[in-house]
């Protein structure tokens, strides 16, 4: 014995049917579009989140305070819920096995134990024989300094747990040659915390690609997306990527085969790296709907949102068929700070909608909505809504 106790879902999933009550672990943006398409298919929605007032407690039946690591929160979260799934990876895995142990919880608490460590994630990814780039664990200056002479003096510095957005990261060896010193203000950057050291890739562009799946095996791949970053944040994405039939069959494959593998029941985005040489490399893992996929909403038969909902209620999944070209722009906080949005004059670009989250206070760096638009191709789609934000 283990000494774990047995799954309450030991005999077969059954389906949620419209009228049950979803949890969700988080109530940003993610929980609430979540919650909106739950709401608009019949199901009645609970959150819990740090804020009373966040995102999602405007468009949900309860919302429960509490942290990512409380225990009696997330029961509270999980007792008379029919299923409890996530927006957000960051939450204590104490929280997540009682979670568990009351009502089925989709993902599960193996994958997310799994992905929220960059550490652990990386390892399990290239264990597994995934295509990753070359990496090294570092748990001290000394193991760094080693890491980045290894890997050829230009890395990607990423905390173990915690980091997002950009947070938790260095650079080292890209702006200027890596010395001890450069290595070591590096180090201390990230608060002297076990992380990944990646190797700097000779990249032509980043995707993504989503996958859903249900407790019943069902698994499904959308069209991948083409993502642009700047200062780390993700700054727009669009649907379709543009890219050559053989890699997006293999990048579809790509995330069919690593949700299958990690047994995740729910969504899976899986960030991918194209280098010039055609290679198809895992960047990262997000077990959650996707800032990438926002524009499913406008250019597919089914949402990312919608899709989990499905996944969660082991409902068949939808269609991933891209019916037009879509993109998204993020609207940040600085949008706020110097003066108010003229949202007027960027509705005015044909195709274009509105998108925001009920943040109470804008700052910089944070996601406080986004525009979408439809186009007849990408190139349109993106000229839309590219030229929205500069008209805001």
């Amino acid at each position: 014995m283990s000494g774990v106790p047995e799954s309450i879902e030991a005999k077969p999933p059954t389906i949620i049917r419209p009228g049950g009550l979803l949890a969700i672990l988080g109530g940003g943006q993610l929980g609430r579009m979540t919650a909106m398409a739950a709401r608009t298919m019949g199901y009645h929605v609970r959150v819990m989140d740090p804020e009373q007032r966040c995102p999602a407690s405007h468009v949900v039946d309860e919302s429960i305070v509490g942290r990512w690591d409380d225990v009696d929160a997330a029961r509270r979260l999980a007792t008379g819920a029919d299923a409890v799934t996530l927006e957000i990876e960051q939450i204590g895995v104490d929280a997540l096995e009682q979670v568990a142990r009351i009502a089925p919880l989709r993902p599960g608490v193996e994958p997310i134990r799994i992905i929220q460590d960059k550490i652990l994630q990386k390892t399990w990814l290239a264990d597994a024989g995934f295509p990753v780039g070359p990496f090294r664990v570092v748990r001290s200056d000394a193991e760094l300094q080693d890491a980045v002479a290894a890997l050829g003096g230009r890395v990607f510095l990423k905390i173990g747990r915690g980091g997002y957005d950009g947070r938790g990261q260095a650079r080292i060896g890209l702006d200027s040659a890596a010395t001890e010193e450069s290595v070591h203000a590096a180090w201390q950057s990230i608060g002297a915390r076990p992380a990944v050291a990646e190797q700097a890739l000779d990249l032509d562009f980043e995707i993504s690609v989503m996958a859903a799946r249900n407790p019943s095996g069902e698994v499904r791949s959308y069209p991948a997306a083409r993502n642009h970053h700047e200062n780390q944040i993700l700054s727009w994405s669009v649907l379709p990527a543009g890219i050559p039939a053989e890699l997006e069959l293999r990048a579809e494959a790509l995330a069919a085969a690593i949700i299958a593998k990690l047994g995740i029941e729910g969504l899976l985005c899986v960030e991918l790296f194209v280098t010039r040489q055609g290679g198809l490399l895992v960047n990262e893992l997000a077990p959650r709907p996707h800032n990438s996929y926002h524009q499913s909403e406008r250019g597919c038969v089914t949402s990312q949102f919608e899709q989990m909902v499905r996944a969660v209620c082991n409902l068949p999944l939808g269609s991933t068929e891209l019916i037009t070209p879509a993109a998204i722009v993020n609207l940040l906080g600085e949008v706020w700070l110097n003066r108010e949005p003229d949202f007027a004059a960027a509705l005015a670009v044909p195709g274009v909608r509105l998108h925001l989250y009920e943040k109470h206070a804008p700052r910089a760096g944070r996601k406080m909505g986004h525009l979408s638009a439809t186009g007849s191709t990408a190139e349109e789609a993106l000229d839309r809504v590219l030229e929205a934000k500069r008209r805001l």
